[in-house]
């Protein structure tokens, strides 16, 4: 072992960093921050909860959790204002790229508030990358709720990481339950260090390389509570806007007009793959209960993500 690598072992230890990024809020997050209390084994656990003015509530939770970094951001300036969805997804990656850049640990994980991490959560990651060589371990989501639009919400964003399923080599993983060596992190700092983009940040480490590893074993389970049509549709148009901007921001006009074409057929190819899913995972009768709202969110999705093509902004 060489002297560099010493004296980063010396700093950074067997520390295992979690950064939770304010989604919900509230006692959505209290629920959150009880299930890594509770984390079993003996891992010393840094968490980190960067929050901003428009969440300054928070600050009133650090007596309930002394063990845990409440890191507050001020007033973070957003593209578009803070009460519309841009302006919220905006918040939610500052909020992430804050808590990377100050995490210590050798080992660094994403959540969000509304994963709560099961019990072995934490010691499950660690396990699995002393096991393996892989700089990028993405864990299972499973739905913990019951509602039609909740279950058609938890299939488009994650009904490919939905447990039970073989563990092996993806070409996407998810930021709500993800955990870094500490190297990937370092190598694509340039690229999260204001704002942190799963795609972009993913698209650069394979790039170099890396390969992303989904393994089911340490799930979270989401919890988003009662939702909205309306809101839920704003979403999607912003979130499928966004990824299109991460896309193709450096592409010709030519390559992003073909792409928002393709884009609008999205819906009919994302819904034959996820009853796919479905049919290899036998949880079909809920998928066809949830379909409508499933084919309606995924075409919000496809219109937002064209137009994000289109105007080449997020």
């Amino acid at each position: 072992m060489t002297p560099s690598e010493l004296g980063t072992k010396a700093r950074h230890g067997d520390q295992f960093s979690v950064v939770v990024t304010i989604v919900g809020g509230g006692t959505t997050l209290e629920r959150c921050l009880d299930a890594l209390h509770n984390q079993t084994g003996t891992l010393l656990l840094e968490v980190i909860i960067p929050f901003d003015d428009t969440v300054g509530y928070v600050a009133d939770l650090a007596p309930r959790y002394p063990d845990m970094r409440f890191l507050p951001m001020g007033v973070v300036e957003t593209a578009r204002p803070p009460q519309t969805a841009a302006g919220q997804h905006e918040l939610f990656d500052r909020r992430r790229a804050h808590g990377l850049a100050v995490a210590s640990g050798h080992l660094i994980a994403i959540l969000e508030d509304r994963g709560v991490p099961r019990p072995q959560w934490a010691q499950l990651f660690v396990d699995l990358h002393a096991s393996l060589p892989n700089r990028v371990i993405g864990g299972g989501i499973a739905n913990k709720d019951p509602g039609w639009l909740n279950w058609a919400v938890f299939f488009c964003d994650f009904g490919r990481y939905e447990p039970p399923f073989e563990a092996q080599a993806r070409p996407y993983v998810s930021d709500v339950n993800i955990c870094y060596k500490r190297s990937a992190l370092m190598d694509t700092r340039r690229l999260w260090s204001s704002r942190y983009h799963e795609t972009t940040v993913h698209w650069a480490l394979q790039d170099l390389g890396d390969v992303l590893w989904l393994s089911p074993k340490p799930t979270v389970d989401q919890c988003r509570g009662r939702l909205r049509m309306g809101g839920l549709l704003t979403e999607r148009f912003h979130w499928g806007r966004l990824f299109a901007y991460t896309r193709a921001r450096e592409s010709t006009m030519a390559r992003r007009t073909m792409w928002a074409g393709g884009a609008l057929a999205l819906p009919a190819l994302l819904f034959w793959r996820l009853l796919r899913q479905r049919l290899q995972r036998r949880r079909v009768i809920t998928f066809l209960w949830a379909a409508p709202a499933v084919l309606v969110l995924l075409a919000s999705w496809s219109v937002g993500e064209a137009t994000g093509y289109v105007t080449g902004r997020s």
